[in-house]
């Protein structure tokens, strides 16, 4: 029977890529991901794990803006690489609704990865298949991050009929805080085109109520230990914009992503026109009264 699925998921996953003109694997990877995040959502494990990343956008609506191999998550428990490859075996031998996918727990390998000296992270690296396609997966679980507002529980779109994963979400003040922060701490030496793209996406996409997204700020800085900084913001000028086109450009076509401006100056300055007004308002101590609508701050 699982053989029968595996064959018959393929066929349809590889008419689905033949008609968006999309490579069969970005779909094999994919459908995945999806059917993992699935079996998490089934386990004891489901409230343990906020799923964030490029997967994140995928529970607001949007389409798959951004080319994506790996699953990013917030967990909530130890840290310790042992005690997570053992989480993820247990969710990979769950039993649940066939789908023709397995992810043999006997695969599952774990590493440290330490990005800075403040923030620890686990990689955990196995493999999944569908009927003989073998699926490379990997998860980057983080830890110790603010989140605000709280996360909510939302349904994952799913590529084909079956049961819909259940998970946590990143809010979107709480992702747009941290990119910002991690465009103020690098300055210069940034290369993270893709934090860009993500805020633009979001301000051009979504409504926002200024006081969330003024203490998402404050609490993402002061936990990261970053001092907000004051308007202008130089990542944001013409200056910074014509420096980093030509990574702008090699983001843009490695990722595929439709409708985006090939001028970074105008990716930047629509970001600061989202974000200056916040900005200002910390800077003065007050409370931001405004809402974000239609690409644009009302009072």
């Amino acid at each position: 029977m699982t053989k029968n699925i595996s064959a018959s998921v393929h066929s349809r996953l590889l008419k689905q890529a033949r008609t968006s003109g999309r490579p069969l694997n970005d779909y094999l990877q994919y459908y995945a991901i999806e059917r993992f995040l699935y079996r998490l959502s089934q386990s004891p494990y489901c409230d343990d794990f906020i799923l964030k990343g490029a997967l994140a956008f995928q529970l607001w609506g949007g389409p798959l803006h951004r080319s994506t191999r790996d699953i990013d998550l917030l967990g909530s428990m130890s840290n310790g690489v042992n005690n997570l490859v053992s989480i993820t075996q247990e969710i990979c031998s769950l039993s649940v609704v066939e789908d023709g996918m397995s992810f043999p727990p006997e695969n599952v390998q774990g590493t440290l990865i330490k990005e800075d000296a403040d923030y620890e992270g686990v990689r955990l690296e196995f493999f999944g298949y569908l009927g003989k396609a073998r699926i490379k997966m990997q998860i980057d679980v983080g830890f110790s991050d603010q989140v605000f507002p709280n996360p909510v529980r939302t349904e994952y779109p799913t590529l084909l009929s079956y049961p819909a994963p259940k998970l946590k979400n990143y809010p979107q003040e709480s992702v747009i805080a941290e990119k910002f922060q991690a465009m103020i701490y690098l300055g210069e030496i940034n290369s993270r085109m893709k934090d860009f793209y993500d805020i633009w996406f979001l301000a051009t996409h979504f409504d926002f109520e200024g006081s969330l997204l003024q203490t998402a700020i404050i609490q993402t800085f002061r936990h990261r230990k970053t001092e907000i900084p004051s308007n202008p913001i130089h990542v944001f000028s013409e200056e910074f914009a014509e420096k980093k086109i030509l990574q702008w450009i090699a983001f843009l076509e490695r990722n595929g992503t439709e409708n985006t401006p090939y001028e970074l100056s105008v990716i930047t300055q629509k970001i600061n026109v989202f974000l200056s007004p916040i900005i200002e308002t910390i800077a003065q101590e007050s409370q931001c009264t405004l809402q974000w609508e239609n690409q644009g701050w009302k009072k």
